[in-house]
């Protein structure tokens, strides 16, 4: 399964019996499901169904959803009220029964009141009915068309979040190797350290100096962190290849990275690996920020 992206935007038309209408669909990062319906007057009816097929379809981002409806010209049927007729006819074989009257012609017969009507299309219920088809027949298009959209603005996600997580890796790789944190490093920084503060005076214990720097250099050393920033790398490579709706777990992953890499940062003993943690800093909000847009 792809990742979907919550940005997207689908456009279809249609037409039936001289209505013609058009669906827009636009969609954005957001926390849930949030739909803005937009229906013309006459159609207000169509809101229950629009919702139940976005619902079915998106899990999350901000929708605005409308449907613009534009009749080519004003068109009525006539119709035949036949109950009316069959009144009006039975009630003249009775008449005809008891008087001589001439029958009954097709001409006088239609030209009865109320025998012919004029009725408006949108008064047609058949007719309503199979516009209502037709244009859910063009939402479910349109839908399916948005998360077309929306995956091919996942894919194209998928493979700046993979560049992301191979610069993370490659950065705590670096802060892994950097001559920095090398036991011998670290012991020759300390000597310094303490031989500056024993010639400074003489009143320091060289025995409890020696002590503090050995919790020192336990406390700076990264190895915690560079473990954890590669399980975390390991883990969004498989969420992101199991696509679907991992946005939040990504989310989460990526406040995971923020942590370490602080915690890195607050640890760094020299100039280069504070350099590295900042950079490493820099590429975990990059991984944030596009997230946002993931379903």
């Amino acid at each position: 399964m792809a990742l979907m992206s919550m940005t997207g935007f689908a456009r279809v038309d249609g037409a039936h019996a001289g209505t013609r209408w058009t669906w827009e669909l636009r969609s954005v990062n957001g926390k849930g499901l949030d739909l803005r319906l937009r229906l013309p007057p006459g159609f207000e009816a169509m809101e229950t169904t629009v919702r139940e097929r976005v619902g079915t379809t998106l899990t999350r981002g901000n929708l605005q959803v409308g449907l613009a409806v534009q009749r080519d010209a004003p068109t009525a049927t006539l119709r035949i009220n036949e109950a009316l007729l069959g009144e009006v006819l039975a009630l003249m074989r009775r008449i005809g029964r008891e008087i001589d009257a001439a029958p009954p012609t097709l001409d006088g017969l239609l030209a009865l009141r109320g025998v012919v009507e004029t009725v408006e299309a949108e008064d047609d219920g058949e007719l309503k009915a199979a516009l209502a088809a037709r244009m859910v027949e063009d939402l479910d298009a349109a839908l399916a068309a948005l998360v077309a959209a929306r995956r091919r603005e996942g894919d194209a996600l998928a493979a700046v979040l993979a560049g992301h997580l191979a610069e993370i890796e490659a950065l705590a790789a670096a802060a892994e190797r950097n001559p920095a944190r090398t036991a011998e490093a670290i012991r020759r920084r300390l000597e310094d350290q303490v031989r500056l503060l024993v010639e400074a005076s003489a009143s320091f214990d060289v025995d409890r100096l020696h002590q503090e720097a050995v919790l020192l250099a336990t406390k700076a050393d990264i190895r915690e962190e560079i473990d954890r920033l590669t399980a975390h790398v390991a883990a969004a490579r498989d969420l992101i290849g199991a696509g679907g709706p991992v946005g939040r777990r990504l989310d989460f992953l990526a406040q995971e990275f923020n942590r370490e890499v602080n915690t890195l940062c607050s640890k760094a003993n020299d100039r280069s690996l504070t350099a590295i943690g900042l950079d490493l800093k820099a590429v975990v909000d990059q991984f944030r920020e596009q997230i946002q847009n993931l379903e």
